[in-house]
C-alpha cells in the first residue's frame, strides 16, 4: 500500500476547508445527533446534512459511512482528484455512487486515516489496521505528558499513540511488523504535519541497541496459543510472551529515568497469583513498576470477544481449538491492564501490582504521576525524618463505618478509609489506626502523635512507632496521607 504525500497534503487542505473536526461536526448536527451518531443511529445526521456542502458530504462519507453521489463528492474532496482518492483506497465506487473505502476520524486537533471497520457478514483482512478504539484511547490517557528528548511507540499501528507523543517529545521514533500500518502511520504523520521515524520490524527489533526517555506500546496482546492470525492482535508468541518481553527488555531500552507504558493482558493460572507473574516479569530489571489490572475476564467471554472484534464468530471450530489451549494451560481468566516501569536504578525497585475495577478519577495520568511521585518521596525518607514530619488527611478521605444492630444498640464491624477522588481507594483499618489518623490534621509532629497515642493505650513509645511506620508509609503511598516536613 503507498498514499502519495501529494494526494495527503490535498486531503488536508480539503478537510481544513470544510471544517470537518470534531467542533466543526458538532456544530452542523448538534450535540444530540452528534452523540447519536457516535453510536452508530445516523437518522438525525443524516436529516442534518440533506444540502450536501462539503461537510454534509464528508459526514455522510466517513461518519455515516453512506454512498454519496459523484459530483458532490468530487466538489467535498477540491483539490484532491476523485480517481486519486479511488486509487489508493480512501474511496470505493458503485456506480455512481462514492462510498468511504477507509475510515478517517477527525480527533481532537487531529485526522486519523486507518482501515474501515468490518462490514456485516464479512471479517477482517488479516493485516487490518486499527483506527482510534477503546484501547489506544485507554494507553493516550494513561501516558505522562512530561516533555521528553526521545519517545518510542512499539506496535504502532496507525499512529495514534505518536500524534500525542509528538506534543511533548522531541524526537519520534514508532515501530511495527506490518507494511500497510506504517503505510498509515506516514500518512498520518503527514496529514497532521508531524515528522516521525518509522521503522518496519517485530516490536524492538527495529531499534535493538537504542535507548529512549518513554517508551509506550499498545502491542498485540491477545492471550492464545502464539498463533499470527491477525496483526493487530496476534504477537506471534504464547499466553502473556509478548508482554513479558516488553519487560524484560526495559533495562535495555530505556535511558536512566525512563519510563515505559503498555497496555498488557496476563493470564490467570489456577493455584497463581496473577501479581507474582506479572511482577516477575520485572525482576532484574531495576525498574520500579505499577500494574493496574482493570478488568478480568474467563476464557469463553474472553475468545467471544476477539472472535467478535474480527468478525470471526462463525468460526466454532477457531473457538473451540481456542479454549482447548486455555484448558491445557490451566488458565481460569484473563486480566486486562496498564503497566508502567520507570528504570529507577534502585537497589531495591518498587513493584507493585494492584487489582482496581473501579471507577479512577480522571486525568488517569496524573494518578500515574502521583503513585511514582510518592514514592520517590517514601524512598527518600528516613525514619527520623517520618518522625519529625507532620500528617494531614488528604482532602477527599472519608471514614466509613458498617455496623449492624445488636442487643447494646449499633455493633460496629468494619471500618474502611476511603477516597472519594483519585484512585479512590478503600482499605480496612483497626480502631489503632483510626485513632491515629484521627489526629493526622497537620499540626504536630509525627514523633508527638505517636507519644499521646501511647500514653492512651499504655503503650511503650518506640514500640508503636515500630508497628506504626510501615502502615503509614504505606498510607502515604497510596495517596491517604500527604507528608509536611518542618
Amino acid at each position: 500500500m503507498r498514499i502519495p504525500t501529494g494526494d495527503i497534503d490535498r486531503l488536508r487542505e480539503a478537510l481544513a476547508a470544510a471544517s470537518f473536526t470534531p467542533d466543526g461536526i458538532t456544530a452542523r448536527l448538534g450535540a444530540p445527533a452528534r452523540a447519536a451518531a457516535d453510536r452508530g443511529d445516523h437518522r438525525a445526521a443524516l436529516a442534518a446534512t440533506s444540502r450536501l456542502d462539503a461537510l454534509d458530504v464528508l459526514i455522510r462519507l466517513f461518519v455515516c459511512r453512506v454512498p454519496v453521489a459523484a459530483a458532490p463528492v468530487a466538489e467535498a474532496l477540491k483539490p484532491l482528484d476523485l480517481e486519486a482518492a479511488h486509487a489508493w483506497g480512501l474511496l470505493t465506487r458503485d456506480g455512481d455512487d462514492h462510498s468511504a473505502g477507509l475510515a478517517l476520524t477527525p480527533y481532537g486537533d487531529f485526522h486519523v486515516l486507518s482501515d474501515a471497520p468490518a462490514a456485516p457478514g464479512r471479517g477482517l483482512d488479516t493485516e487490518h489496521v486499527l483506527g482510534v478504539g477503546g484501547a489506544s484511547t485507554t494507553l493516550t490517557a494513561a501516558t505522562l505528558r512530561r516533555p521528553v528528548g526521545s519517545a518510542l511507540d512499539v506496535g504502532t499501528g496507525c499512529g495514534v499513540q505518536a500524534l500525542h507523543l509528538s506534543g511533548h517529545a522531541e524526537r519520534v521514533t514508532a515501530t511495527d511488523l506490518s507494511e500497510r500500518a506504517l503505510a498509515f502511520a506516514a500518512a498520518n504523520a503527514r496529514l497532521n504535519g508531524l515528522d516521525w521515524e518509522l521503522l518496519r520490524g517485530d516490536m524492538l527489533a527495529p531499534v535493538a541497541g537504542r535507548r529512549f526517555d518513554l517508551v509506550v506500546s499498545n502491542p498485540p496482546f491477545v492471550i492464545g496459543a502464539g498463533d499470527a492470525t491477525f496483526t493487530y492482535r496476534d504477537s506471534g508468541r504464547a499466553a502473556d510472551g509478548v508482554c513479558a518481553e516488553l519487560a524484560a527488555a526495559a533495562p535495555t531500552l530505556l535511558n536512566p529515568g525512563g519510563t515505559l507504558q503498555f497496555l498488557a493482558n496476563w493470564v490467570h493460572v489456577k493455584g497463581q497469583d496473577w501479581r507474582t507473574r506479572v511482577g516477575g516479569w520485572f525482576d532484574g530489571t531495576g525498574c520500579d513498576v505499577w500494574a493496574v489490572q482493570r478488568d478480568v475476564t474467563d476464557p469463553l467471554d474472553y475468545v467471544r470477544v476477539w472472535q467478535r472484534d474480527a468478525a470471526e464468530s462463525h468460526d466454532p471450530h477457531a473457538m473451540a481449538a481456542w479454549l482447548d489451549w486455555f484448558d491445557a494451560n490451566d488458565v481460569e481468566g484473563v486480566g486486562f491492564g496498564m503497566v508502567t516501569a520507570r528504570l529507577s536504578g534502585r537497589d531495591e525497585p518498587i513493584v507493585n501490582c494492584d487489582d482496581i475495577r473501579h471507577q479512577v478519577q480522571a486525568p488517569y495520568a496524573d494518578r500515574i504521576a502521583e503513585w511514582f511521585d510518592r514514592h520517590d518521596l517514601i524512598a527518600e525518607l528516613t525514619p527520623e525524618r517520618l518522625l519529625a514530619g507532620r500528617l494531614r488527611l488528604t482532602e477527599g478521605v472519608e471514614l466509613r463505618q458498617e455496623a449492624s444492630l445488636g442487643e447494646d444498640g449499633w455493633e460496629v464491624g468494619r471500618q474502611l478509609l476511603a477516597q472519594t477522588a483519585g484512585m479512590r481507594f478503600a482499605e480496612e483499618v483497626d480502631p489503632l489506626l483510626v485513632a491515629f489518623l484521627g489526629g493526622c490534621t497537620g499540626q504536630v509532629p509525627v514523633r508527638t502523635q505517636i507519644a499521646l497515642l501511647a500514653a492512651a493505650h499504655e503503650a511503650p513509645d518506640g514500640l508503636l512507632a515500630a508497628s506504626l511506620a510501615p502502615v503509614i508509609g504505606h498510607f502515604v503511598q497510596r495517596g491517604f496521607l500527604t507528608v509536611h516536613e518542618g
